[in-house]
């Protein structure tokens, strides 16, 4: 049966009505799961592994059956290895119908369905007793519920559940305990990812800065984590203040509680400075006596930095405190971990919640509209100084006196620079509630409430009304828009810029003049894993699961390249960058489509996992902005990324098997269309040799 699924475009900006497969969404959610990279954790099966086939011989040593609840099976891969370890019976729990579907079908394959029984349904909704989904409540409880900040995918309220209603009292767990670290720490670089900070802009009359409005100052920020890989920060780029300090521990075998909570820690800083973030990670104990340890900790906290278990599924979080705070070497103070059912945040205080009965329990929520428009990349891009300079001598070249300069851009400071580099008159438009509260705090911050003119329209309601009965001179864009999630959805801009027509001037100036799409190539180091199909697991088949992914990655939009930003993900480049397609902005979007094909030589050796694309935005015919390399790769081919972009992924299926041998592939071959009427750009990329 085929449905009928409403879809906003973001290159185009209008709402389409496709039709797809009544299971397209669970396509989609199979095709860019981290299932795969949980496959592929090795340090994380063999821990469970362990954890479990101890939990199971205690079970025994008492000459009771073991009887295991498995919450969110997934493939079966722990019931299965619960069985292996002995276990008596397994009830295996998996609310996602697709999974519990394929665990069925994983499970019998493997010879086990007379000892695993899959249930497809939420925990909470699992029955026991004569005529329940488990007939006996289990005395093994095996779960993998965790996400980066341990507790965001609901772990607290199910363990709460299971331990009132599915299992055994002090039944054995596995894992046994969670424990959550954080480390204190100053970082520009990562509080420019939370805060906005002044802007400076060169002018004839000297330098204006652009100061951010005191509500977002005094905001205390989003209430979300951001998990990053944190073994890719570098370590100049923060400078620790704390040791590493245990925040909070979970007891997964006893009774657990969802209800809001905070610990405290004291502390005497390292070092005097700014305390303004905190990174945390967790480690689990797979048994009571902590021999068995499975831990997220970034290289420089790792017991054995050797032994580092590179995973995506599990990651490390940055959370920013409400304000910074200045800290003295060896003067007491107290890191607070507070948490609700699914979310962690942090405080510093300078006594402990206890001694001066204040408790601050309620999540962080964002009053200044920042933290809702930009996320912490668009932060990051926006107090960017050296790329503002860039943008500014661009619109030195194309600004006179009498410019009627029209920015569309979400949340935007282009406008502010154009005002003060001389336009004569500048409007923007802010088409979300959101993004038009922000510049209007942010204008009235700078004095600027009537000197630049907001609408917040669409653009392709605008009318002559909207500019006063002036024609525009200068179109300028970034571009940037929160609705794109691939490199070219920004062509947005393009489609605004043909809606605008009629309101251009003779000779009027965009900027930027044109876009180019470019790709590369690339050997990734890791990131290759969470699209690797797995085969055997620790001994047992999965294929199923491979079959499963690579069925879902045949549907349309799942055959389209994926965004990852690539400085968290080292790659080294094979091919030289390759410029694909040209997008002219001085003209309106063409009637008919842009087409280019032809291939890029492989000039280094490396297993070629994908091509990698980006676009780069030509502000004048001098200046050039990059959303992927900024600079050429090196000798040996390892690639710098620009870290405030998402870049975009089409991987190349025949590689990411690293057990199928290669033959000399030569080159990539590319085809690439852009469609006008819909926005969307379609590719194939195909590993070629010497004799096609």
């Amino acid at each position: 049966m085929k449905v009928f699924c409403g879809r906003a475009n973001p290159t185009t900006g209008s709402v389409e009505w496709l039709e797809e497969d009544e299971h397209y969404d669970y396509h989609q959610e199979i095709a860019r799961s981290s299932y795969a990279d949980m496959l592929h954790d090795k340090d994380r099966n063999v821990k469970y592994y362990q954890g479990i086939r101890a939990a199971v011989s205690r079970v025994k040593n008492r000459g009771q059956k073991a009887v295991v609840l498995d919450i969110g099976t997934g493939t079966g891969l722990l019931s299965m290895m619960a069985v292996t370890a002995g276990a008596d019976f397994c009830y295996a729990i998996e609310v996602f119908k697709p999974m519990a579907d394929a665990a069925v079908k994983i499970v019998k394959k493997n010879g086990f369905s007379d000892k695993i029984k899959v249930i497809n349904k939420h925990s909470t909704e699992v029955t026991v007793g004569p005529d329940g989904d488990i007939p006996c409540r289990a005395n093994i409880l095996v779960t993998e519920l965790f996400d980066t900040e341990l507790i965001g995918e609901g772990a607290l309220p199910s363990y709460e559940h299971a331990h009132r209603h599915l299992v055994q009292e002090n039944c054995e767990a596995v894992p046994h305990r969670a424990t959550v670290y954080a480390q204190l720490v100053e970082s520009r670089r990562m509080w420019s990812w939370n805060k906005l900070f002044p802007v400076r802009v060169q002018t004839s009359l000297g330098e204006q800065i652009i100061i951010p409005p005191s509500e977002l100052e005094r905001c205390p920020g989003a209430p979300s984590v951001y998990d990053i890989q944190l073994n890719q920060v570098s370590p100049t780029d923060f400078t620790v203040l704390s040791e590493v300090l245990p925040m909070f521990s979970v007891d997964f075998s006893k009774q657990v509680s969802s209800s809001a909570a905070c610990y405290s820690r004291q502390f005497e800083p390292l070092a005097s400075g700014q305390a303004q973030v905190v990174l945390s990670w967790w480690d689990i104990e797979m048994d009571p006596e902590g021999k068995i340890k499975c831990t997220m900790a970034p290289f420089w906290a790792h017991s054995d930095p050797k032994e580092l278990q590179w995973r995506d599924h599990w990651m490390q979080c940055v959370y920013f405190l409400p304000q910074e705070e200045p800290v003295v070497r060896g003067t007491a103070h107290c890191l607070v971990a507070h948490h609700d059912d699914y979310c962690v945040w942090y405080s510093l205080q300078k006594t402990s919640p206890e001694e001066n009965g204040r408790v601050h329990q309620m999540r962080p929520v964002c009053d200044c509209q920042a933290h809702l428009l930009w996320n912490r990349p668009r932060f990051g891009e926006i107090n960017d100084q050296d790329r503002t300079d860039r943008y500014a001598q661009a619109l030195r070249t194309v600004l006179t006196p009498d410019t009627v300069c029209l920015c569309v851009s979400d949340g935007s400071l282009l406008s502010v620079l154009a005002h003060h580099l001389g336009a004569q008159q500048v409007f923007t438009v802010e088409s979300s509630a959101a993004s038009h509260k922000l510049m209007k705090k942010i204008f009235k911050a700078n004095h600027l409430e009537d000197r630049i003119n907001i609408i917040e329209k669409r653009p392709e309601l605008l009318t002559a009304a909207d500019f006063e009965g002036k024609k525009v001179s200068l179109l300028l864009g970034e571009p940037f828009f929160t609705t794109s999630l691939l490199p070219w959805h920004n062509l947005y801009f393009w489609y605004v810029r043909t809606a605008v027509d009629q309101h251009l001037g003779p000779g009027a100036v965009v900027m930027p003049q044109a876009a180019s799409l470019h790709a590369v190539v690339v050997e990734f180091r890791d990131l290759w894993r969470i699209r690797s199909p797995c085969g055997d697991c620790e001994g047992f088949d999965v294929h199923i699961m491979d079959d499963m992914i690579k069925c879902a990655l045949d549907f349309r939009e799942s055959k389209e390249a994926e965004p990852h930003p690539l400085w968290e993900y080292p790659c080294r480049s094979l091919s030289e960058p390759q410029r694909l397609l040209t997008f002219d902005f001085r003209q309106p979007v063409p009637q008919k489509p842009l087409h280019a094909e032809g291939s890029m030589e492989l000039r280094r050796p490396g297993r070629s996992h994908g091509t990698v694309l980006w676009m780069e935005y030509h502000l004048t015919p001098d200046s050039t902005v990059s959303t992927g390399l900024v600079e050429p790769a090196e000798d040996k081919g390892d690639c710098c990324w620009n870290p405030h972009c998402k870049q975009a992924v089409y991987f190349l299926s025949p590689t990411l098997d690293p057990r199928v041998p290669l033959g000399s592939p030569q080159a990539v071959s590319y085809a690439v269309e852009f469609h006008p009427n819909t926005g969307d750009i379609t590719m194939e990329f195909k590993l070629t040799d010497a004799t096609d």
